[in-house]
């Protein structure tokens, strides 16, 4: 949903076929891949022998560091990283059919009958703030959602994928090797060359952190449970998620500088 200001990463273990690390943003970050998705996944379950992902330049940090640590590795024979295109990334490719259809079909298609009724003014920097805020808010549930039962499932032939990765890589890394992300991209700044580092889908309004405070405490009264908003739009009932974001613009707009 790059289109609204969503995009998912997921990291799979190709032995286990678990899903072992996951984040959902605005837009494709490096700093936030590699936090959420690499270096979580690494302090979990141990140090990967190799990475696998396409081409885009989101991932530069993620292989950067893969290379940094490439010596401690388990298995030191294979190259430390691979980049293919995305359609052969094969067992990762799998899992997106089950996202797209428990949670990035539901949302999309009412933000699309929003923007086709006009609605919604993408253009408008306020909505593609909330549209953006709200969408991913929900989109991160229904994933997390997705990946557990994903990996409770039976894989025929193969086992339960949680099963199956419960005791990790051979070779564990200690937290120190793994630094903060900003340590990160400075080090890649410094060995490599300048590293995109911030990256924007719609632009904070609020002219302060109380404002922006105010707002969203408005928006928890009008509406307490945003869970009810993913299960109504999943089940082919949009229209509390519509009611829901259109409030949220106009709470936004009220508490912002552009009101």
């Amino acid at each position: 949903m790059v289109t609204f200001g969503v995009t998912h990463v997921l990291a799979i273990d190709d032995f286990s076929s678990k899903i072992v690390g996951r984040a959902t943003m605005p837009v494709k970050n490096n700093l936030t891949i590699y936090s959420d998705v690499y270096r979580s996944a690494v302090m979990e379950y141990g140090m990967w022998d190799q990475v696998r992902v396409d081409h885009g330049k989101e991932f530069y940090l993620t292989l950067f560091m893969q290379e940094k640590l490439a010596d401690h590795r388990h298995n030191t024979e294979t190259p430390p990283y691979q980049q293919t295109p995305s359609t052969k990334n094969h067992t990762i490719e799998r899992i997106w059919q089950e996202v797209n259809n428990r949670v990035n079909y539901p949302l999309e298609a009412a933000l699309v009958q929003l923007v086709d009724q006009e609605e919604l003014d993408m253009e408008d920097r306020i909505t593609r703030f909330c549209v953006s805020s709200l969408t991913c808010q929900l989109a991160q549930l229904g994933v997390s959602r997705t990946v557990e039962a994903w990996n409770a499932h039976r894989i025929p032939g193969k086992g339960i994928p949680s099963y199956l990765a419960r005791d990790g890589c051979p070779k564990k890394l200690s937290p120190d090797y793994l630094p903060a992300a900003s340590v990160a991209a400075d080090w890649y700044d410094q060995e490599v060359g300048s590293l995109t580092q911030v990256s924007h889908f719609g632009t904070n309004p609020f002219e302060s952190a109380q404002d922006q405070e105010a707002a969203e405490m408005e928006f928890a009264l009008q509406c307490p449970d945003t869970d009810v908003l993913l299960d109504n739009a999943v089940n082919n009932l949009p229209q509390p998620f519509k009611d829901g974001l259109k409030g949220l613009i106009d709470i936004t707009r009220r508490h912002s500088q552009h009101y």
